[in-house]
């Protein structure tokens, strides 16, 4: 677990060093000038052909009576600024594009984005660093076990040879006889009985 969240770091951190290297600022309409000069398409024309990646970076240089203003696609398209995602001012404003997607400025001064200070960035995902886990050694390898193989033990064969008369007998047990069930002594003390008095009887008559 802990090499794992190691490799993670490594790859996280060698992601923000490629991003930081690689990132490219893009002054926007290729001057970095922003106000209403160009015409209304001039920015997106100029946008078209660039291509923005994740981590770059777009600046722009205007004069005190303009401002630089993120907006949504509906903001966008009404050249509205009444409800900014974020609003710039100062004259010089470089916007980092951290994510990909689509971005939209416009200056919110009445009658200044409809005049062409309006910019559409499409920004792509920046590419993405694969870490390969480590091999492992090569002397780590796990040999597999030999099983020893046991012979089995022979089991010897009767022998078939006449008899040499010195052999043993075989001596059968004899079975013991069942004891007798309750219900046969019972029958057999009633039988006993009847004997006697028969016996008893006979002799009365005799005499």
């Amino acid at each position: 677990m802990a090499i794992r969240t190691i490799f993670a770091v490594v790859a996280v951190a060698a992601l923000a060093l490629q991003l930081a290297a690689a990132a490219t600022d893009h002054p926007v309409g290729g001057d970095g000038a922003w106000d209403a000069s160009g015409g209304t398409t001039s920015y997106n024309a100029w946008s078209a052909k660039q291509k923005f990646v994740q981590g770059d970076t777009v600046s722009f240089q205007y004069g005190s009576s303009h401002d630089v203003t993120e907006v949504t696609k509906a903001g966008y398209d009404a050249c509205s600024g009444a409800s900014p995602l974020k609003s710039y001012t100062g004259g010089a404003t470089t916007v980092k594009l951290t994510a990909p997607g689509k971005r939209y400025f416009i200056c919110s001064v009445p009658g200044h984005c409809a005049a062409g200070m309006k910019l559409e960035v499409t920004v792509v995902a920046a590419a993405t660093v694969v870490t390969a886990p480590a091999p492992a050694p090569a002397n780590n390898k796990s040999k597999p076990r030999r099983q020893r193989t046991v012979a089995p033990t022979p089991v010897p064969e009767p022998s078939s040879g006449p008899s040499t008369g010195d052999e043993m007998p075989t001596v059968s047990t004899p079975t013991a006889a069942p004891a007798p069930r309750s219900s046969d002594a019972t029958v057999l003390g009633a039988g006993a009985k009847a004997g006697v008095a028969l016996a008893v009887a006979m002799a009365l008559v005799a005499m």
